[in-house]
Parts: C-alpha cells; structure tokens; sequence
C-alpha cells in the first residue's frame, strides 16, 4: 500500500510542476489553486509513505517519479524539444526508479 501512496504522491509532483508554468508566476487563480493544492497533497503523501518506506528510498522514487513525468510533460504538453538523448536519459532514471524499489525492504 506504501507503494501505491508513493505513487500517488509522484503524480501529484507532476502535476504541481506542470501546473507552474501554467499558473503564470501564480497570476492566474485556477492554476494557482490546482498547482498548490497539488503540491500540499503530493507532500502529504509523500510524509504518509515514509511512514513504512525507508525515506532515502521513498524520496529518490518521488522524485524520479516527478522528474520523469515533468520531462515527459513538457515534451508532450508543453512543446519542450524530444531527441533520443532525452529518451535515453529518461530509460536510465526509469531504471534506476525500479531498483531502488526492487532493492528497498518491505
């Protein structure tokens, strides 16, 4: 379950980050409220995960999580340039996401 929390949590960084760029330096209320309540939530989950994960583990996965997704995000979102180079880079984080998870206890 701690897993599926992290997860959840990883998303939400995603959406946060995402949401910055549309939230124009917070000028736009919509957005602004979506990018922070993102954010609180995103923590919240992450805090709740901790609980049963180790915290060096659970935090690299958000990240990663919300690193991968960002990227992803802003190429397919945002227009953000797409070259093999980025793939590749993105196949290696993905890859060192699933071991930390394969070698985390629990």
């Amino acid at each position: 379950m701690a897993w599926l929390v992290l997860f959840l949590a990883g998303l939400l960084e995603v959406v946060w980050a995402i949401g910055l760029k549309y939230t124009q330096g917070f000028t736009r209320l919509v957005p602004s409220a979506v990018t922070i309540a993102a954010m609180a939530a995103s923590m919240w989950l992450l805090g709740t995960a901790t609980k049963t994960l180790p915290m060096g583990t659970a935090y690299a996965v958000w990240v990663g999580i919300g690193a991968i997704g960002t990227a992803v995000g802003g190429m397919v979102l945002l227009g953000e340039p797409v070259s093999a180079v980025r793939i590749a880079l993105l196949t290696l984080l993905v890859a060192s996401i699933l071991g930390l998870k394969l070698t985390a206890p629990t």
